[in-house]
């Protein structure tokens, strides 16, 4: 009989650590799926992606054939409504791509790797959820470290993702990630109980 890949979602809000626990993960031989490298990726190379792009943000939006990142940025930072018709024109291409990727995949589960499941209300297709957190002072810090970014920038992103509280009551699992060698550890023990789950 064949058993049902299991998809468990790995989530937390700008600067907790989502890749840092994805690569525990793949250390331990399971499959991840970051769905904000896929859609990157996705928006360079679809044709429909690319022409609806430039339809919503005019010509700019790609430079010399690549996706001008800070324009689009700067577009979206303080329109929603702009931000949410992006992300219509670019999740549907990512959920079918993680489908098409999910088939090829041999493993009891898999993880998929998105900043705003419960923004964009895909937790109810997952088996398991998965929430990192961290203090909002460590996660601005790590931000400004990463992207030379402003903290009123940091700050403002935080701000439009739901709370560290709110995605909580909705998972099975919260890693804190504070102490690296404490995060795998916590890694290591989710990952023995989803197999036991199984």
């Amino acid at each position: 009989m064949q058993v049902t890949t299991k998809i468990v979602g790995l989530t937390g809000g700008i600067g907790s650590g989502k890749t840092t626990v994805a690569n525990y993960f793949k250390e331990l031989g399971i499959p991840v799926y970051i769905a904000d490298v896929e859609a990157k990726l996705l928006m360079k190379r679809s044709k429909v992606i690319i022409r609806k792009l430039i339809q919503l943000f005019g010509s700019e939006t790609y430079y010399k054939g690549e996706l001008n990142k800070p324009f689009i940025a700067n577009k979206v930072f303080n329109d929603p409504v702009l931000l949410e018709k992006m992300n219509t024109i670019v999740h549907p291409k990512v959920a079918s791509h993680f489908k098409r990727w999910l088939k090829k995949q041999d493993a009891p589960y898999v993880i998929k790797e998105a900043a705003i499941i419960f923004e964009n209300n895909t937790y109810t297709s997952l088996d398991y959820i998965i929430t990192v957190i961290a203090t909002e002072r460590t996660r601005i810090n790590r931000v400004i470290e990463r992207d030379k970014s402003s903290e009123e920038r940091v700050k403002a992103i935080i701000k439009n993702q739901w709370s560290d509280a709110e995605k909580v009551k909705l998972s099975n699992f919260v890693i804190e990630n504070i102490e690296l060698a404490d995060t795998k550890n916590q890694v290591i023990n989710i990952h023995q109980k989803i197999l036991k789950k199984r």
